[in-house]
């Protein structure tokens, strides 16, 4: 038996192999500065744009499930792939009986190979042996071979239908490659907003920090007027009121300044303690974009619509299985076997060998089951809907591609007005300033014109906010996420 039990273990082995080893792959940047280590200790850490968008390649939650995903998704492929690759299948069994009459030991090793050809042809091959040890009935061997050779002539006949799945299935990890794309630039733009969103709050703490300051100080102008005699005592109420608010405003600026900052490290899986602080220069340039020029760009760069086109090549490949699937089974079939036998026992030694071919034709009609049809309607149905689906998705594409070029140049141009409007604003308070001094305005202009110097501030980063994020968004919308930040998906 030891023969036997070899040869199961040898068969055994390349199966034992093939175990899946889970190692998913990561995006990485090669843009300039960004391929370092970033430390976070427990002191003030500073960070860049750019170290934001590097942490979050290595640690966002999504884009590491979308790449522990993408393990299985090739794995799928390779099967899809392995369909056309012969098959060994191993059938074996030891057995030892005892009954009234006799003892007996029965040993069986049965390997089948098969193979499928593009179109459609199986080759199947299989050999037995089999060895009966008996203490009366003696010793009895046998061995065979069977050939088999199945084409079929209608249903799973030729290239088309043969290799669809396998088409169908590379055609999906196309789709899968795309949507990894999408992930990863939806979460870089979806890291970059909350950066921006943390240097908001910082710009906003400090500028109700300074206006604070400016309250402070138009405190200490009014204590000298009225010590000289040139305003009323109780005028120096709005001030303090004005004090007041401004350190109600110095709170939610730093409450908010907290929940942005925890809202990034959430996004880049980070210690939620850290205190991390924003560093990247607010800085904008204008941009000229053509729309039909984005628009062809984003044909060919934007990831749900390429999705959307490709779904309509997996419809066409679905309606080509479903055709397939409703056709008769009819094959030619051809085959031959050879079987040995030796019997050893009391009455002597024998034996015997035997063998035959066969060659026909296999016939399989459903008559009266219109459910054979059922796939093949769905698939035309789905083929139709996807022409609408992807007329609608071009459509999206650019309408979405003129709003974002439209909103880039609108939010450049707000940027601009508000500039000229902290400007004018700061020129108007400390004319004001000057007129309070030499006695020709009041507290209150002063105080009014304080808070219209506020509001132009925070108009002012709000449009600049405003306006690099329509840059990112652009950049999301035309497909161009990675190539901006020269992310590499490293997807083999």
């Amino acid at each position: 038996m030891n023969k036997y039990l070899a040869l199961l273990m040898l068969i055994s082995l390349p199966g034992m192999a093939a175990d899946v080893v889970i190692t998913p792959q990561a995006p990485s940047t090669t843009r300039s500065g960004y391929e370092r280590s970033v430390s976070l200790n427990a002191q003030a850490t500073t960070m860049t744009l750019g170290d934001a968008v590097y942490l979050g390649l290595r640690n966002n939650p999504a884009i590491r499930s979308a790449y522990l995903q993408r393990v299985a998704q090739k794995f799928d492929l390779r099967v899809a792939e392995d369909v056309f690759n012969p098959k060994l299948t191993l059938n074996s069994y030891y057995r030892s009986t005892r009954g009234s009459q006799d003892n007996a030991r029965n040993a069986n090793v049965a390997p089948t190979s098969s193979l499928l050809g593009e179109y459609g042809t199986r080759l199947s091959m299989a050999w037995t042996q089999q060895l009966n040890n008996a203490n009366r009935a003696g010793r009895y061997r046998s061995d065979g071979l069977d050939l088999a050779i199945i084409q079929p002539l209608m249903r799973g006949a030729g290239w088309d239908a043969t290799t669809a799945p396998l088409r169908l299935s590379r055609l999906a990890e196309q789709a899968n490659r795309l949507n990894l794309k999408a992930t990863v630039a939806q979460t870089i733009s979806q890291i970059i907003a909350t950066y921006r969103e943390l240097l908001r709050a910082q710009e906003q703490l400090v500028i109700v920090q300074e206006a604070l300051k400016r309250s402070t100080t138009l405190l200490e102008v009014n204590k000298a007027l009225i010590s000289a005699g040139r305003m009323a005592e109780f005028e120096i109420v709005q001030t303090e009121a004005d004090i007041a608010t401004q350190q109600l405003g110095v709170e939610e600026a730093r409450n908010q300044l907290d929940t942005s900052r925890l809202a990034l490290l959430r996004l880049l899986a980070l210690d939620l303690s850290t205190p991390v602080r924003a560093t990247e220069a607010l800085e904008a340039t204008p941009l000229e974009i053509d729309k039909r020029q984005a628009f062809n760009l984003a044909q060919n760069q934007q990831p749900e619509y390429l999705a959307a086109l490709l779904g309509s090549q997996q419809a066409d490949l679905n309606l080509v299985i479903a055709k397939d699937s409703g056709r008769w089974q009819v094959d030619l079939v051809a085959g031959a076997n050879q079987v040995r036998a030796a019997t050893d026992n009391d009455n002597g030694h024998d034996n015997n060998r035997t063998w035959d071919s066969y060659a026909g034709v296999q016939v399989q009609i459903p008559i009266g089951d219109i459910s054979t049809r059922q796939a093949e309607v769905r698939a035309r149905v789905n083929v139709e809907d996807q022409e609408i689906r992807i007329t609608d998705a071009r459509q999206e594409l650019e309408r979405n591609v003129n709003n974002v070029v439209r909103d880039l140049g609108t939010r450049w141009r707000q940027y601009e007005i508000s500039k000229r409007a902290v400007e004018l604003s700061r020129r108007k308070i400390e004319i004001e300033r000057e007129k309070l001094s030499a006695g020709r305005s009041t507290n209150f202009q002063v105080l009014s014109f304080e808070t219209d110097l506020r509001n132009a501030e925070n108009a002012q980063l709000n449009a600049l906010i405003a306006y690099l994020n329509a840059q990112t968004q652009l950049d999301l919308t035309l497909g161009m996420t990675l190539e901006s930040w020269e992310i590499a998906l490293n997807d083999y």
